[in-house]
């Protein structure tokens, strides 16, 4: 098969020929259709990515849709034929999707929406999965909640919006300039974190109370700032990108409570990938009930030009989520 293949940190993904893999017990082998690119991929290609490293010689990809070729014994869940789409690898010793075929745990996937294509289908996993573990899985948003999202038009941060507004959520989200028109369309209320001071949106938003939940997707000052922003006793925060070192003084001065989220951690340690699964069947069902959509970059990539594909994601000139699809 063809892939592409990070041979050492820094360099050009190379396109060659490897050997195609097989199916072993529990695994099924997917034919991949469309691989998606996200700033982490980017990073672990130039080694900058300390929680998600790979040994080079690599096949990086973390997103993959495709067509179920082979099912490995003790796999009844899919059969071959199947369209499918998961968060495949692409980290540690988990070989990725920027290839024709990828051996994937079968926890890992779950049937592709119908009402999506299979470029729109692998825009999803690691967004879906990032924004449903913080927005359901640990601040348990529901109905009647204010939900500020910030980084609303990003690649996590509109799959978030969405997310908090099908559970029923009042929903903010911060952007700036064509951004802002994009989360209004999502159904969130737009703030604009340039013109408006933390003081002044969680005056005008919650008049003065603090958002019930705040989905963190920037990290650092925005973070500082989201401790200060929550809702006293009953607030919660929840960031993708707690990396830093932050001082917890304002959130416990309001008695409320943090979560971090960790999307890499059942590909790196094999403990929990089947709850991945889970994920992605639920955000299968939201997008045939046309409540779940990604937002795709128009520009059609392939893996002859997936080093354009990283370049336009490192350099932030994509318009949406990067998609690389295979010949044939």
């Amino acid at each position: 098969m063809t892939a592409a293949v990070l041979d050492e940190f820094g360099s050009a993904l190379r396109v060659r020929s490897l050997s195609r893999p097989t199916a072993e017990p529990g695994t099924v082998l997917v034919r991949v259709a469309a691989s998606g690119i996200n700033p982490l991929d980017t990073k672990i290609r130039t080694g900058s990515a300390a929680h998600a490293q790979v040994t080079p010689p690599a096949v990086l990809g973390l997103d993959v849709a495709g067509v179920v070729t082979e099912v490995g014994a003790d796999v009844d869940s899919f059969s071959v034929g199947d369209e499918v789409f998961g968060l495949a690898g692409g980290v540690g010793e988990v070989p990725g999707s920027l290839a024709e075929y990828v051996a994937v745990d079968a926890d890992l996937l779950a049937l592709k929406p119908a009402s999506l294509s299979m470029t729109e289908a692998a825009a999803l996993p690691l967004s879906v999965i990032t924004a449903w573990e913080g927005l359901v899985d640990r601040a348990r948003v529901r109905q009647g909640q204010s939900v500020l999202i910030h980084g609303g038009a990003g690649g996590v941060g509109h799959i978030a919006v969405q997310l908090a507004v099908a559970r029923g959520a009042t929903v903010f989200a911060t952007g700036s300039g064509p951004d802002l028109d994009r989360i209004r369309q999502l159904g969130a209320v737009p703030i604009d974190y340039r013109a408006t001071s933390v003081e002044q949106y969680v005056s005008s938003a919650t008049h003065g109370e603090g958002f019930d939940v705040i989905f963190d997707t920037i990290g650092g000052a925005t973070l500082d700032a989201s401790f200060g922003a929550v809702r006293r006793y009953t607030g919660h925060v929840v960031s993708i990108l707690g990396w830093g070192t932050h001082s917890l003084a304002p959130l416990s001065f309001r008695g409320a409570t943090y979560s971090g989220v960790f999307t890499l951690l059942p590909l790196l340690t094999g403990v929990g990938r089947a709850h991945h699964g889970e994920i992605l069947r639920a955000a299968a069902q939201m997008a045939e009930a046309g409540r779940l959509r990604p937002i795709l970059d128009p520009t059609a990539y392939d893996l002859g030009s997936v080093m354009d594909a990283h370049a336009a994601v490192s350099s932030g000139s994509a318009s949406g989520k990067v998609v690389v699809t295979m010949g044939g």
